[in-house]
């Protein structure tokens, strides 16, 4: 037990981050499909300037500043030159995949994967037994990814600009009105999102791993949105989304360690995705029906003339 639940926190960090990522954009009105790209970009970034210059701060900066320009390309390509944003989004998750994948082969010299010699910090490492072996070799990214969720949540539901950044994803005519600049807001909101998903790649390359691999993501940035979704656009409800599709993966990742070989490999690496697939099901049954009764309701109190 205490396997799967440190594998969950391993697993879930680059979620919630990402989904964080994601919650920002949505605020903001934009259903953002590029987080995957972004997340990519930012693993490749951190391994590669982490081994060039031996810092893995250093990688981790190149990495925020690389999905910070990409989301400023993405922002300029949605709003300036009105493109749309699902196909831009999409699009930019094309980018992310490729060029990492050109890069890995342009920079090293190599297919498939790199070991790196720079890994982040693990405030608890060494324990083999007991309880401490949920905590033992975390990364300190898994350590500030709960006080990142609170951050959020701060800012999007207490704080001036979280207010401005509700007025333009709901009504951008009327922040227009108060004198607020949409076009701004949703800079600011990306690249935010931006930062937020390049700490999620640096945890998945140098922080449960010590490794770049082509498509390491594997649809990770597209189940972090499904986070924000099932989270109904709430940083801490996306986090626990995020958390439970980490469980979920855990549950793969130790299936594949303790099924016996008469199991299907392929059956075993399915499991988490059945049960996101599963579980988005599950939420939209119950808002479809939360809506159903919400409706009925307002039905019951309206006067009859």
């Amino acid at each position: 037990m205490e396997q799967i639940l440190a594998t969950t926190l391993r697993s879930a960090a680059p979620l919630v981050l990402v989904a964080t990522a994601g919650v920002f954009a949505f605020r903001a009105g934009i259903f953002h499909l590029g987080l995957e790209g972004l997340m990519i970009t930012g693993a490749f970034t951190t391994v590669a300037v982490g081994d060039a210059t031996g810092s893995v701060a250093l990688g981790i900066l190149a990495a925020v500043g690389a999905c910070m320009f990409l989301s400023a390309l993405y922002w300029w390509v949605i709003g300036p030159l009105g493109a749309n944003v699902i196909i831009a989004g999409l699009g930019l998750t094309s980018i992310g995949l490729g060029g990492t994948a050109f890069a890995l082969g342009a920079i090293f010299d190599k297919r498939g994967s790199i070991f790196t010699g720079v890994v982040l910090p693990r405030p608890v490492s060494g324990i083999t037994s007991g309880a401490g072996v949920i905590v033992s070799e975390l990364s300190i990214l898994v350590w500030i990814t709960p006080l990142i969720v609170l951050a959020a949540w701060f800012v999007l539901r207490r704080s001036r600009f979280g207010l401005r950044l509700a007025a333009v994803g709901e009504y951008p005519f009327a922040a227009r009105s108060a004198g607020v600049n949409p076009s701004l807001v949703r800079l600011q909101a990306l690249l935010i999102a931006g930062a937020l998903c390049a700490l999620g790649g640096a945890e998945l390359s140098v922080g449960a791993l010590r490794n770049f691999t082509e498509n390491m993501t594997n649809g990770r940035g597209f189940i972090a949105f499904v986070a924000v979704i099932f989270g109904a656009w709430h940083p801490i409800g996306a986090a626990l989304a995020g958390l439970f599709f980490g469980f979920t993966d855990a549950i793969g990742i130790q299936s594949q360690i303790n099924i016996t070989e008469r199991v299907p490999r392929e059956f075993v690496l399915m499991i988490p995705f059945v049960i996101t697939i599963f579980a988005v099901w599950l939420g939209g049954l119950w808002r479809r029906r939360s809506l159903e009764a919400e409706a009925g309701y307002a039905e019951l109190r309206e006067p009859d003339y």
